[in-house]
Parts: C-alpha cells; structure tokens; sequence
C-alpha cells in the first residue's frame, strides 16, 4: 500500500491545481470582476470625471483671470499714460500762465513807471516854469530899482517897467544860446 500512495502521489503534480478549485477560484474570481466591475468602477470613473472637470474647470478659470489681469494692466497702463499727459499738459500750462503773469506785471510795472516819469517830468516842468516866473519878477523888480538909481528918476509906470524887463531878459537868453 505503500507504494501505491507513494504511486498516486506521484502522478499528482502539485504545480497543477485541482479541477475543483479551478472551478472556485474562476467563480470567485468571475463574482469579485463583476462587483467591482458594476460598483467599485463607477465610482472611480466618477472621481475621475469629477477630478479632470475640476482641474480644466481650475485651468479656465485661471486663464480667466490671467485675461483679466492682463486686461486690468493694460487699462492700468493707459491710465497711468494719460495722467502722465495730463500732468505734463498742466505743468506747460502752468509755465505759459507763469511766464503770462510776469510779461504782465512787467508791463505794469513798466506803465507805473513811466507814468511816475511823466509826473515827475510834469511837476519839474510846473517848477521850473514858477522859479523862471518867480526869478523874472525878482529880477525885473531888481532892474527897474538898480534903472532908477542909475537914470536918477522913478520908473512907476508898470507897463513899462514890464516891457522894460521882458525886453531885457529875452536879449540875455539870446546872448546865452
């Protein structure tokens, strides 16, 4: 008997599975592909989908906001552009008023002078033309008294002594120039 264990145990080969467990491990196997096929997969599938909606719905959402951004900088830049002009347009303008309010007060002050020339001009004239009154007189007064003293006699007669003066004076002026 020996032997013929030893016998059937030599035409089993252990490396080749049994017919009954074959048949057990493809049921088993048939049953585990379709529970994971129906539920597990799905499931998977879904994060998946869920995952990659996720991560596109993330990348158009930031080329969104890239645009956007990029939109932003561009105003951002054409504003700054356009207050710069403005600032250059005010700083010229505040330059030609500048340069416009000092022609203008230079020509005031021009005006005022020479208005202050003209009046002083005026009042010297005014003077000179009462000194040279004044002085005609004196001297004239001084004439008829150093004539009458000289001639010996009265000069009264004003007419004539002015006639006498007016005359006397012209010819020294004549004899000047």
């Amino acid at each position: 008997m020996e032997n013929s264990l030893y016998a059937a145990a030599e035409k089993v080969n252990p490396l080749v599975p049994h017919t009954a467990e074959l048949i057990v491990g493809a049921v088993a196997f048939s049953l585990l592909f379709i529970v994971l096929r129906s539920r597990v997969v799905p499931m998977f599938e879904k994060a998946f989908t869920e995952r990659t909606a996720a991560i596109q719905g993330g990348m158009e959402r930031a080329e969104k906001a890239q645009l956007e951004a990029q939109r932003a900088l561009a105003q951002y830049n054409d504003q700054l552009s356009t207050a710069r002009e403005e600032a250059q347009k005010m700083r010229e303008d505040a330059r030609v008023q500048g340069t416009a309010i000092v022609e203008e007060l230079r020509v005031k002050a021009q005006e005022e002078a020479a208005r202050i020339t003209a009046a002083a001009h005026a009042s010297i004239e005014s003077e000179r033309q009462q000194a040279v009154t004044s002085l005609r007189s004196e001297v004239g007064a001084l004439a008829v008294e150093l004539a009458s003293k000289i001639v010996g006699e009265a000069l009264d007669d004003q007419a004539r002594q002015s006639r006498i003066v007016d005359r006397f004076l012209d010819d020294l002026e004549k004899s000047a120039k």
